[in-house]
């Protein structure tokens, strides 16, 4: 989306996640930092920022409550005040300690196991539908059809928010992740936007409540207090962004995979039964998440001189890439057994709606295979990967049949 920075020419100095070159394929790109005689990029850009490429580094920073600050999780041009800890601009992922556990604790009956099996037909329903409109045409586009459908309207149901307003849900989806690089003031539009809708919908379920995820939030409690409605303005913010880029990304690059490998697709078509374990696999492989803290204090980090205030960006994705822990890392094997991959996060933060993706991602391959047990990219170079934090196809074109 965004063309505010100069192309890289040197990715272990002057790294940005956005570049077109870094979107279509970073693989390569952590594997040279990775093997380098420093694993941890830098740039200038954005402030200053910090790219740790490695499984041990990725977690040693995201356990590291106290040399790191979660408060804002996206990296842009504009940091959000220091005053915003520990609650951060969308809590719990932007909150730390020891605020965190009391704003995590809130959510974790909407997606706990139980409650998410309760969406389970709807979301399969939905598949469905999806796949029904598609007609009987040759070639479809497993992205713009199929993948970003799916969790907005999960997400819109949860929240009790209009489902009428999708395509307005994915304009803030692109705006908080994909334009980072904006000037400050575009930027600032773009929120400003995005939590008048918010506003608008906290409202209208102030005044008239009901049983959806926006009525508990305005109706819950931390500390024996109500939540400042900026709590649950952010919180909101959190879901409605993070639990449908990412899994829509997920479900995008699966099918990516799928359709680019011929035997691995054949595979699932002929062993239904092994789906949950290669979509392990397929979430360590094209994990979608990247998350970004900001230093607290200058200190020397493993030889790096970050400074207070510094990004530092958490690309599980590499991490879950790296030889050192994982065998055969750069392969996808989808009948891996040893999975333990980062693709949740790691630490306190480690998705709370872990749940709920990996259902709307079985869901959605399950409904998928059984349509089109034969599929294959129709024009690899036509398929685009979003920029920033959080990487997957945005146009994903599919011959069918």
């Amino acid at each position: 989306m965004s063309t505010e920075h100069p192309p890289v020419t040197d990715w272990a100095t002057d790294f940005d996640h956005t570049d077109p070159v870094y979107a279509a394929n970073p693989f390569p790109i952590w594997d040279d930092i990775r093997a380098s005689e420093c694993p941890v990029a830098h740039t200038e850009r954005y402030g200053g920022a910090w790219l740790p490429t490695s499984h041990a580094l990725v977690s040693e920073i995201a356990y590291d409550k106290e040399r790191f600050t979660s408060r804002s999780p996206v990296m842009s041009e504009h940091r959000p005040p220091i005053e915003l800890a520990p609650r951060g601009i969308a809590a719990p992922i932007s909150s730390d300690p020891p605020f965190h556990k009391g704003a995590r604790r809130l959510l974790l009956p909407a997606f706990a196991p139980q409650a998410i099996d309760k969406l389970e037909q709807s979301t399969r329903d939905y598949c469905h539908e999806l796949i029904e409109a598609m007609g009987d045409r040759d070639v479809v586009d497993a992205a713009q059809e199929y993948a970003q459908h799916i969790p907005v309207r999960v997400i819109a149901r949860m929240l009790g928010f209009p489902e009428d307003d999708a395509d307005r849900f994915r304009e803030f989806v692109v705006h908080v992740l994909e334009g980072v690089d904006l000037p400050e003031e575009r930027r600032e539009e773009g929120m400003v936007t995005l939590f008048e809708y918010l506003q608008a919908q906290v409202e209208d379920h102030v005044a008239n409540p009901r049983d959806d995820l926006t009525s508990y939030l305005i109706a819950a409690e931390m500390d024996g207090e109500p939540l400042p409605m900026e709590h649950v303005g952010g919180t909101i913010a959190l879901l409605l962004i993070a639990g449908i880029d990412t899994t829509w990304s997920a479900i995008g690059a699966s099918i990516f995979h799928l359709a680019s490998t011929a035997a691995d697709r054949q595979r699932l078509a002929d062993e239904p039964d092994l789906l949950p374990v290669a979509m392990e696999e397929l979430l360590r492989a094209y994990a979608p998440v990247t998350m970004a803290r900001l230093v607290k204090e200058d200190m020397d980090f493993h030889g790096c001189p970050m400074k207070a205030e510094d990004w530092v960006l958490l690309p599980f994705p590499a991490a879950n890439r790296d030889p050192e822990a994982f065998e055969h890392a750069d392969q996808v094997i989808i009948d891996r057994e040893v999975n333990r991959h980062a693709a949740f996060g790691l630490g306190i933060h480690r998705c709370a709606g872990s749940h709920l993706a990996r259902m709307e991602l079985r869901v959605a391959l399950e409904v998928w295979l059984e349509h089109f047990p034969e599929f294959s990219l129709a024009d690899p170079d036509a398929v685009h990967w979003s920029g920033g934090q959080v990487r997957g196809p945005r146009v994903l074109p599919i011959k069918v049949g």
